[in-house]
């Protein structure tokens, strides 16, 4: 089976991993231990910013983040429903209310003009997600965050080695907000990373990974613990030097798959512009008017050629039981459209020419 996704781990890797064990430490109370906080300043540096706070998960990082930014008890959050329930999580673990915004169907992205429908009294915060690792369309998003005094916290989790505008994804938000989980363009196992400019955001961010601590035995705020250990740090530290190799490989990989698949016109293809490079996490394609499980069929198909295609994101959060009942119904016909027709490539590093030709060929051969 030809993997969506797999972690390319080295000797490199193995090796930092058994200095930390052999010289300690292993983590590091307030979470500044010589691994991370060299992790931090690195990651910083790649993502074209002043800061980096390193935590246990994406999910905490998204957490950290929207608490960082003031989002409290009763606050309206505008987000896309088409994502991990993690975007979501995240608002409703800081007190806030989720509210779900359709999407841009040529992107998958957040729609703008959504977002300006949606925005009300109680709105403190859009988090727009940077899908299958193409960059949202930041400019509007930050003209209306800008005009109505709202943060933009970005959800760049699968965004690692995406541009926009000629800079890494997250340099246009207030905070963007990176997972490390084993299946993205680089690793720690699990891990995650927020990044931004603003000198009090950050000081915040580190209270709230280390139990609001600023000094030890001696709480400022509701903190939790989301440090991260020097052993995800070192194997970061590692990956995030080979980071620029990964993506190269993605990059032609998905130029291949593009070239073999344009013959289709069945399909809408993955598409990036001057302006907004992808990082290909996720090579995501639409199976043009499909009806009933018409997706699911081929899904199974590849799969029985050795074919590890996926449908990520089929149950949208919005329709999932918690979110339903808890903040009510919404319709958003993009989002379930999407949800219906789109499937995810394999096109990771680990991915030859030949396995690229083998799927562009297999599933032409369905279609």
């Amino acid at each position: 089976m030809i993997p969506i996704n797999v972690p390319l781990i080295g000797e490199e890797e193995i090796e930092a991993v058994v200095k930390v064990m052999r010289s300690g430490p292993l983590t590091s109370a307030l979470g500044v231990g010589p691994m991370v906080t060299q992790f931090e300043k690195n990651f910083a540096a790649f993502a074209g910013v002043k800061h980096a706070v390193a935590v246990n998960t994406g999910t905490a990082a998204l957490h950290s983040a929207v608490v960082a930014v003031g989002v409290k008890q009763g606050d309206e959050v505008i987000l896309p429903s088409f994502t991990f329930v993690a975007t979501a999580e995240a608002v409703v673990m800081a007190g806030g209310k989720p509210v779900f915004t359709d999407i841009d169907p040529e992107t998958y992205n957040i729609s703008p003009d959504t977002i300006e429908r949606n925005i009300t009294e109680k709105t403190r915060a859009i988090v727009p997600v940077d899908l299958y690792g193409f960059s949202v369309n930041m400019k509007p998003i930050r003209e209306i965050a800008s005009e109505h005094g709202l943060a933009v916290v970005e959800d760049a989790a699968q965004a690692h080695g995406a541009t926009y505008a000629g800079k890494p994804a997250g340099v246009f938000a207030d905070v963007a907000c990176w997972s490390l989980y084993a299946s993205k363009n680089m690793t720690t196992g699990e891990g995650g990373v927020v990044t931004t400019d603003n000198d009090a955001v950050v000081e915040t961010l580190r209270l709230v990974r280390t139990h609001g601590e600023k000094d030890k035995y001696a709480s400022l705020m509701l903190g939790y613990n989301y440090r991260m250990s020097e052993i995800q740090a070192a194997i970061g530290l590692v990956q995030l030097e080979k980071l620029s190799g990964f993506v190269a490989k993605r990059r032609a990989n998905a130029k291949r798959l593009t070239n073999l698949l344009s013959a289709s016109d069945r399909l809408k293809l993955p598409e990036e512009s001057e302006e907004r490079q992808h990082s290909w996490y996720l090579y995501t394609v639409r199976l043009k008017n499909a009806a009933g499980d018409e997706r699911d069929k081929i899904l199974e198909e590849l799969k029985k050629k050795g074919i590890g295609a996926v449908a990520y994101y089929v149950n949208p959060v919005h329709l999932m039981p918690y979110y339903r009942e808890t903040f009510g119904e919404r319709r958003l016909p993009e989002t379930e459209k999407a949800a219906g027709q789109v499937f995810s490539l394999p096109v990771h590093p680990g991915v030859t020419e030949e396995q690229i030709d083998y799927i562009g060929e297999t599933l032409l051969d369905l279609l």
